[in-house]
């Protein structure tokens, strides 16, 4: 008799020769139904752009035309194919459409100089013009996007309709797509798209620097194509103690060099200035011609803050545009990954990446690359905790009703206003042991420490937290968050970090059934806290980003700042948690503490200091939540 040991070797040995086997099949079959191209389409400066094309080689229809632009490589070489788009298990490769990738100016195999968040060329007046046709200075990304469009209409086999998409800096080259008012545009989503790198994606959040991510990012983005990027090497063991070691951004600083133009840029430009309000993808959301699908994760590290900007900026500032917007709990790109189901420890149901593949995005680049089917609902909001999809025709839903729940001095929260005269809540924020992002140890950001158990931060000394009682029915919450504070503390700045927690219930576990599905299941659930939405606001900027202002030390002070929109429900006997520190590293660099420059600021800069909540009359502490009645 064979051991059970060999009969699962050789099982495994099979499975893996089948899926490759597989694996190549679906290339082959890609290969056999379309043919690529590699051109170089000529700018109106003169610049030419690469460009992968994958045409179908069923011409007996014409087909409509799908166009990424990107900064991370289309993929050169004759057998490159992107199978996710192309494959016969694709809506695009069973719809047949033409399949494009470009590299954006600078950038792989594209000629032209790479700029970060180009943005919109404030010269240009009518992209359409044939003045604008004929310029040869004033270029930028909409104008790209238009002369790639003007070729690909003019030597494809198309039906005179094109889309684009993009997710992250991609999504970013989609919105300036949109801006570019070629007549054959119809449909663009940004996906999770680099919108704001100030005030809420990617390089700051609120004004403060993403440390970890952004020396992780920028290195290697910059430098890729002349193969000079290389991520410095800081992490050999854990974020928390190596990043610890290396001290500030000015430390980082002498890593990086002078060779990466936006780390230097970050540096020169520390406050909300013109610079950064060029580089405000909102600036380009006027007069929008194509329908917009607008798409992003609640649990979205990266650009959650730019989805939901765009969407609402273009609801504002473009009313005559069919805009749609679509939210699940997913990760940065996740809606792309089929079968999503969890993140980390936590499991959000089956079928929310899937269906927004099949009947949402599908759908709206069909309806209007096509002209067949109907368009997807106008909001479709996949809610964490209930775990279902709702629809609607506008965000924030109508019916929410924004509503205080107020911080007490017993640690608790709720909806009463403290009649205390004199409460407040004090807790010491020492630079050289800071509240880290994580109570794992890792060695880069993960995706799930959205997601990850906040029990390791509620333990610390330096972390102050606040409970409701236990849930009796259901609170579902659908929009903004609204943080309003007062504080004081004994030197002259702070970071204020505030989650919104769900506490699950004492003895909770997920059905043998669900924890199977998921990669983390013995992970202990009993009274879990799940951050549901989770953000930091550097406190110099309390009155404007471009009007930073010192604290006086011991004076109570107002901070107010916004959570991003949250989709989530409290089920009943789960509680509503908030937790409020001033460090999250090394996710943020660390404030100094004092009113200077945190850019130049070395390690002997650091001031420790003490911070106190107030919640008391005239001084009451609360966060304000949109609860759907």
């Amino acid at each position: 008799m064979y051991s059970k040991r060999l009969i699962i070797t050789i099982s495994a040995i099979v499975m893996s020769i089948l899926g490759y086997a597989q694996e190549k099949t679906t290339l082959e079959l890609v290969k056999e139904n379309y043919t690529k191209r590699e051109v170089m389409i000529p700018m109106r400066d003169g610049v030419k752009l690469h460009t992968s094309i994958y045409e179908p080689k069923d011409n007996s229809e014409k087909h409509p035309i799908l166009m990424e632009r990107t900064s991370y490589g289309t993929g050169q070489g004759p057998d490159y194919f992107p199978t996710s788009k192309l494959a016969e298990t694709s809506n695009y490769g069973k719809a047949k459409y033409i399949v494009v990738y470009q590299d954006v100016r600078g950038r792989y195999y594209s000629e032209g100089e790479f700029v970060q968040v180009r943005p919109l060329n404030k010269n240009i007046k009518d992209r359409t013009s044939k003045k604008a046709l004929k310029d040869k200075v004033n270029i930028d990304e909409a104008t790209d996007t238009y002369d790639t469009i003007e070729w690909l209409i003019n030597n494809t086999n198309n039906n005179g309709s094109v889309g684009v998409w993009g997710v992250s800096l991609d999504g970013f080259y989609a919105t300036m797509a949109a801006s570019s008012a070629h007549p054959a545009l119809k449909a663009v989503s940004p996906q999770a798209p680099v919108t704001d790198w100030f005030r809420g994606d990617d390089r700051h959040h609120n004004g403060a620097f993403t440390f970890l991510q952004t020396v992780n990012y920028l290195p290697a983005q910059e430098g890729e194509r002349q193969g000079t990027g290389v991520t410095p090497l800081i992490v050999k063991n854990d974020v928390y103690q190596d990043y610890l070691r290396l001290g500030t951004f000015a430390d980082a600083d002498k890593l990086i060099g002078t060779t990466v133009s936006m780390w230097n840029d970050i540096k020169k430009h520390p406050d909300f200035d013109e610079f950064w309000k060029e580089r405000d993808a909102r600036t380009s959301c006027y007069n929008l011609k194509p329908a917009m699908l607008v798409v992003g994760g609640t649990y979205d590290s990266e650009d959650c803050y730019g989805a939901w900007g765009t969407y609402e900026a273009i609801k504002t500032q473009s009313p005559q545009t069919d805009l749609y917007l679509a939210f699940g709990p997913w990760y940065h790109g996740g809606w792309s990954r089929r079968g999503y189901n969890s993140l980390g420890n936590v499991y959000f149901g089956e079928g929310s990446s899937d269906y927004y593949q099949d009947y949402i995005e599908y759908p709206f680049f069909r309806h209007y690359l096509e002209g067949k089917g109907d368009a997807p609902e106008k909001v479709s909001i996949y809610y964490s905790g209930s775990q279902k999809w709702e629809f609607y025709d506008n965000w924030p839903v109508k019916g929410v009703e924004f509503t205080p729940f107020y911080l007490h001095g017993d640690g608790s929260f709720s909806a009463s206003a403290p009649s205390e005269k004199k409460s407040s809540t004090s807790y010491y924020s020492d630079l050289s042991h800071p509240v880290p992002f994580t109570g794992e140890q890792v060695k880069t950001r993960t995706t799930s420490y959205m997601t990850d158990d906040q029990r390791f931060a509620a333990a610390r000394p330096d972390v102050i937290t606040f409970c409701s009682d236990v849930l009796t029915d259901s609170v579902q919450v659908a929009g903004p968050i609204d943080v309003e504070l007062f504080a004081s503390m004994t030197g002259t700045d702070a970071d204020f970090v505030v989650k919104v927690i769900d506490v699950y219930p004492e003895n909770f576990s997920y059905p043998r059934e669900v924890a199977q599905k998921m990669g983390n299941n013995r992970y202990n659930m009993s009274g879990y806290q799940l951050m549901v939405r989770g953000e930091v606001f550097r406190g110099r900027y309390r009155e404007g980003f471009d009007n930073p202002k010192a604290f006086v030390a011991e004076e109570v002070t107002p901070v107010n700042f916004r959570l991003y929109d949250v989709a989530h429900t409290f089920a009943p006997g789960h509680k509503i948690m908030v937790q409020i520190h001033s460090t999250w590293f090394p996710l943020i660099d660390r404030n100094p503490q004092q009113f200077i420059n945190t850019y130049t600021a070395t390690k002997e800069d650091l001031k420790n200091e003490t911070i106190s909540v107030y919640h008391q009359q005239g001084a009451a502490s609360r966060i304000i939540l949109p609860i759907v009645k």
